[in-house]
């Protein structure tokens, strides 16, 4: 069974272009292409994508740029990063700013689809796990929440309350709702959450 992949590729060479567009269809993989880092990061932040493969020179906006414009509002899609400078300082720049993965140019594009797959088995999991909503970051195995890189000290009620609305962030959540899903009380109008402990 062919594994449903849907990929960013913003990457401003054509021939590289129509090299990894050729790999991944092979492959079955879904790809749309930007050459322009602005257009990259536009379709980065209003689409979903299972991968983002970006190249660090672009024309307008630079890769590293747009990584980390997209791990400051809270897009946790995986990066994978492709740059013809193999240097130290850039590959270590681009996994602090939240790149998950890099290649270097020139690649076989054999490796490459090969690395998409393992960030997909990476990530499948996390996905579930890990919840994202601009610089709060909840990881619902190690029960731990940070905000902009700083742990936070929750109780344990605290922290379902945390998770129960960033499932669904900019949502409102009735009295009732909360009182039922993180207090699992079977609502009672005369509960006052506010005077007990959590």
């Amino acid at each position: 069974m062919v594994e449903q992949v849907n990929i960013l590729l913003v990457e401003d060479e054509k021939k590289i272009v129509d090299f990894i567009c050729r790999g991944f269809h092979e492959q079955g993989f879904t790809v749309e292409h930007c050459a322009d880092g602005n257009d990259g990061f536009a379709k980065a932040t209003a689409h979903e994508y299972d991968v983002i493969v970006l190249d660090i020179m672009l024309p307008g906006r630079d890769g590293l740029s747009i990584l980390k414009a997209l791990r400051k509002v809270g897009k946790t899609t995986p990066v994978l990063l492709l740059t013809a400078r193999n240097e130290l300082d850039d590959r270590v720049e681009g996994l602090n700013l939240g790149a998950d993965d890099y290649l270097a140019k020139p690649f076989f594009v054999e490796e490459l689809v090969a690395r998409v797959h393992a960030l997909q088995r990476r990530v499948s999991g996390d996905r579930q796990n890990i919840l994202a909503v601009g610089d709060l970051r909840l990881d619902r195995i190690s029960r731990e929440v940070h905000w902009r890189g700083q742990s936070v000290d929750l109780t344990g009620r605290e922290f379902s309350l945390i998770e129960y609305l960033m499932r669904s962030p900019g949502r409102v959540f009735t009295r009732t709702q909360i009182l039922e899903h993180v207090w699992g009380y079977d609502f009672d109008p005369s509960t006052n959450v506010g005077t007990g402990s959590v």
